[in-house]
């Protein structure tokens, strides 16, 4: 007998096992989206929608231009965003006393 079964005589025991409760623990705030998450949303979105510029024949794209862009912007928002989401954590975090 496992220790999540009741005894065959006790009332509910039929042989099941049931989950062991748990105590002291809350359910799971929602996180907030992460930075690179959503950057790397956008860089994907970005190279569908310039692919899709490129084979209509609307523009002609340097590829090397368009990586060393899509990596500055890229590095450019993975910074910022780290920097806002530290700043956000820190007024969080804080007590309120020096």
């Amino acid at each position: 007998m496992s220790s999540y079964d009741a005894p065959a005589g006790s009332p509910g025991g039929s042989g099941q096992a049931t989950p062991p409760p748990f105590e002291g623990t809350e359910p799971p705030e929602d996180s907030p989206a992460r930075v690179g998450t959503i950057v790397w949303g956008l860089i994907v979105v970005a190279l569908a929608a310039l692919i899709i510029i490129s084979q209509l024949g609307i523009v002609a794209l340097n590829g090397t231009y368009v990586a060393i862009g899509l990596m500055i912007g890229a590095g450019a928002a993975l910074v910022i965003g780290g920097l806002l989401s530290a700043r956000g954590r820190d007024k969080e975090a804080s007590t309120g006393k020096s």
